[in-house]
Formats: C-alpha cells, structure tokens, sequence
C-alpha cells in the first residue's frame, strides 16, 4: 500500500494573489467611503465598492497581460509600464464617473476639474499596485533561485557521499577477504563460518548503502560481525571490549555514516593486533558527551594498544573517507580526531547535535 500524500502546509495551500488582491481593493473601498464623506454614506460606500470592483477586474487583466507578454519576467520597463497604467487610469477614472453619473442626481458633476485628480489619483494605485507585484515576483524568483541552489548542492553532496562510501566498500572487502585467504590454508571449517559472517556483512553494507546514515545499533551490529571475522582468524591475539553507555536513552538510535566506524576498526585490527605478535586489545566506547560540551551530541572512540603510526595508502583512503563522509552527512561540526595516549591509540568520532 501507497502511504498517503503529506498536505503541503497551510502558507503554501494559501492562494496570496487573490488574497492580497481582495485584502487590497477591500482597504481601498475603506478609504474612499470614509474619504467621501458622511453625507449620503450608503451612496459614497456603493460607489467606492463600484470602483473597488473595476479596479480588481483591471488589476487582473493587467496582470494577466504583464504575465502573458513577459514582461513581469524582464523587470520594470517604465517606456511600456507607463503608458499603460494611463489607459488603466482613464478607464477606471470613467468608469467610477459613470456611476457618479447614475447614483447623483444631474448635474452634481460639473464641469472638468476633477477630472487631473481623478486620473492621477488612480495613476497612483495602479503604479503603486504593479511595483508591489513586481516587488513580490522579484522576491518569488529570489526564493525560487535560493530554494533550486540548496537543491543542487544537496545533490552534490549526495553525489560525493556515494562516491566516496563506493571507494570505501571496497577497500573494506579487499581486506576482509585476505583475511579468508589467509584462513584457508590454515583451517578450512573456520574460513567457511568467516565466509558465512562475511556474507552477513555483505548484506548489510549493500544495505546501508543506500542510505547517508545508518542508526548506531546497526553499525555496532556490523562492527560486532566484523570483528568475529577476525576473531576467527587472530583467536586469543584479539580481546575485544564494549562500552555503550546505557544510561543514555535513545544513543542507540543516533545516526551515523555507515561503515565510518567499521573502518576505525579495522585500522585497530590491522595495526594494533595483526602488527603485533602478542595480539592487542580494542575497546569501543559510545557515549553521550558531557552537559557541558552542549556541542556534542555523542562521542564514539575506538582505541587499540600500541603506537601511533604512519599508515600505508589504503587505510589512508579509508580514515580521509570516512571523515570526508562524516562531515558531509552529519554537518562541518562532526569530526574524527586519531592520537596516542598511555600506550592506546584513540580514533575519536564526535557527533554534532544536529546530527
């Protein structure tokens, strides 16, 4: 079953032409009314209502006219926009003199000296009311332009994440892999139950994949698969340790980029354990940071013992990517720090709170 349509919000269902048409031509009817005068009120209002109405049927014909000629496109071109508005004024002005004509008696209407500040009074609204559409389409094609930009760099970003989670792929296969290859020669049942964990994993990183962030509770899942690969393979030379803080409620479903920290890992792995002939210990600690640093949300640290290194080429692809990754879906403030301290190397996560 299809889900069902989200209505768009209120403001966006909002009709605002009409709305500020009849908001407008409604205030102009005021307007003339009390400008009219007290005297014979009911004719003042009818004929402030008769010239409200034209004015909204010419305003709309002549936006139809800026809309259908292009001219609301190009901006004000003042040598077409003028001589227009003083048709659109000698029109209205004889029309709200006609039924001047028709509500007072003969001859109230002498003579032709209303008739300058007639047309230039409705000159007047029909300039003032172009600026302001002109005004409001201006501000329109703005938001437009500004809502189309976020909407590419989005998708820039979304290209990038992709690229850069398809080159981290994999680089983590490749060395899952040689882990079997190695496996093989040594003890066929345990490389078939590593294929099988192996498969699982698979499973999960074309997965998540899909998808810019994954929840920790699933990452930690695949960390777990991975790191009973390798416990296959290392036996007692690898000592595995969890701390996930659970006194924080909902860390676990906090997003993250997938396979970001399966590859902090596996740089643990493969120079904390596999570089050592004793083995070495990983310990995976996830917590929420102090109330203090309210600009953390949580903190993800994968340390293994032994001294820091340089790294060779591809767990170089793999931590550049993985902190490419983490800032592009999680914001600039999301950060992964790598340091020595008291014989642990440290490879840090920090998750901004928007994340």
């Amino acid at each position: 079953m299809n889900a069902p349509l989200q209505r768009p919000p209120l403001l966006a269902r909002i009709n605002w032409y009409w709305t500020f048409q009849l908001a407008g031509w409604g205030a102009l009817t005021l307007f003339n009314s009390v400008y009219g005068g007290s005297t014979q009120l009911r004719i003042v209002v009818t004929i402030a209502s008769w010239g409200s109405l034209g004015g909204l049927l010419l305003s709309h014909l002549w936006h139809g006219v800026l809309r259908r000629r292009g001219w609301a496109a190009n901006g004000l071109r003042w040598t077409r926009i003028v001589p227009s508005l003083i048709v659109l004024a000698a029109i209205q002005t004889a029309s709200v003199a006609a039924a001047f004509h028709v509500m007072y008696p003969p001859g109230t209407l002498r003579g032709i000296a209303w008739l300058p500040g007639a047309l230039l009074f409705w000159f007047g609204v029909y300039l003032t009311w172009t600026v302001f559409y002109f005004t409001a389409q201006s501000l329109r094609r703005a938001s437009r332009f500004e809502a189309e930009a976020l909407r590419l760099e989005v998708l820039a970003k979304d290209a990038q994440l992709r690229a850069l989670q398809a080159q981290v792929n994999p680089h983590f296969f490749f060395n899952s892999l040689n882990s079997v290859r190695a496996l093989i020669f040594e003890d066929r049942d345990a490389a078939a139950h590593m294929i099988d964990q192996l498969a699982g994993l698979m499973r999960h990183a074309l997965q998540s994949g899909q998808h810019a962030t994954v929840p920790l509770s699933a990452e930690l899942d695949a960390v777990r698969a991975y790191l009973a690969i390798e416990q296959i393979r290392f036996e007692e030379r690898l000592r595995v340790s969890f701390a996930i803080e659970i006194s924080a409620p909902g860390l676990e479903h906090v997003r993250v980029p997938p396979m970001a920290l399966q590859t902090l890992v596996e740089n643990a792995v493969k120079y904390g354990v596999e570089a050592s002939a004793e083995g070495g210990d990983i310990r995976i600690t996830a917590r929420r940071a102090s109330p203090a640093d309210d600009a953390t949300l949580l903190q993800i640290d994968v340390a293994n013992t032994g001294a820091l290194r340089e790294p060779g080429n591809s767990t170089c692809v793999g931590l550049r990517n993985a902190r490419q990754r983490l800032q592009l879906a999680c914001g600039e403030r999301a950060s992964l720090e790598l340091c020595e301290q008291a014989g642990w190397v440290h490879a840090t996560i920090h998750l901004p709170e928007q994340a």
